[in-house]
């Protein structure tokens, strides 16, 4: 069970890692970088599931037990809602690869990409809940891999004070980047049918605000028969016009990621950018269950005193 969990937890780390790297496609050679790490990343998390395919199993088969706790279930439906968000990341990333599957043809291909921009930072959220409820875990095994003796009072000090700093470092790279916009459309743009994409995609771009489309060089942008531009930067307050013409298609896409938040190509800044914004879910997502935790604790505490003043 001990080596399971140094599995687990050198996997995660490891997803963790190359999720917040995609959301900078200029890190590591660009989008063959991107490309290549997302199907590895793809293994890795299915992987993950396949390593807690028990308790998976144990919880479907007891879900509507009414015996079940609430928190379990809670806890399944993350996991399901990350599972459907997630294998949509990997699919739509095929879809609209250029590296490598660079033959696959799909219609309304602009939805896909801008889909898998924007759910991405949904992505983004719900792994920051799901390791804030599993924060304990993480503790437990990190301690046991590096042998920790029993904590000092002074340590416990200087943890809480890292944990204010990451927590205003993160909500700023958070107004930084936009991510609130970024989230918010992510459930808007699910609802946009088909003709709406292809023929009122800008209109509705830039009334939302979330995403627009810039050509550095020029105000207009007409791309003639059989062109193809080497890159498309999303970017807020972008271009005044994006007309593609029927069936061409653009070899790079980037959303509102191309304001360039995570310091361009700079592996750290963008680790540090987005872990950043992942912390903010995690801290509070830990302290709202420490929170519930006691007072479930305290109410159970007040039950049980007032049933033994009723016996005495």
């Amino acid at each position: 069970m001990k080596k399971k969990n140094y599995v687990k937890f050198a996997l995660d780390l490891i997803m963790a890692l190359l999720f917040v790297l995609f959301f900078n496609k200029q890190v590591l050679g660009g989008l063959t970088f991107h490309e290549i790490a997302g199907l590895g990343f793809a293994a890795a998390y299915f992987t993950h599931i396949f390593l807690n395919l028990q308790w998976v199993k144990k919880v479907t088969l007891k879900l509507f037990d009414k015996k079940l706790p609430w928190k379990t279930r809670g806890n399944y439906l993350l996991n399901l809602l990350l599972l459907v968000s997630m294998s949509f990341i990997i699919i739509s990333g095929v879809l609209i690869s250029r590296v490598v599957f660079p033959n696959i043809n799909v219609s309304n291909e602009r939805w896909f990409q801008m889909t898998h921009i924007s759910i991405s930072f949904l992505v983004l959220a719900l792994v920051g809940i799901h390791v804030g409820l599993h924060w304990q875990w993480v503790v437990n095994v990190w301690k046991k891999m590096w042998k920790y003796g029993p904590k000092r009072v002074w340590i416990g000090y200087v943890m809480k004070g890292a944990t204010v700093l990451i927590l205003l470092f993160g909500l700023y790279e958070m107004s930084d980047t936009g991510f609130v916009n970024h989230l918010s459309s992510s459930g808007t743009i699910l609802g946009i049918g088909s003709q709406e994409m292809s023929e009122g995609g800008k209109g509705m771009m830039e009334e939302r605000g979330d995403f627009a489309f810039k050509q550095s060089n020029s105000d207009s942008f007409r791309m003639k028969s059989g062109e193809q531009p080497s890159d498309f930067e999303g970017a807020s307050g972008g271009s005044d016009s994006f007309r593609p013409t029927s069936g061409e298609r653009p070899t790079n896409f980037k959303g509102n990621m191309g304001r360039e938040h995570g310091g361009g190509g700079n592996i750290l800044n963008v680790i540090t950018t987005y872990t950043g914004i992942m912390a903010v879910f995690v801290i509070l997502t830990y302290y709202l269950k420490k929170l519930t935790g006691r007072m479930k604790k305290n109410k159970r505490g007040q039950s049980n005193q007032s049933l033994q003043q009723t016996m005495n």
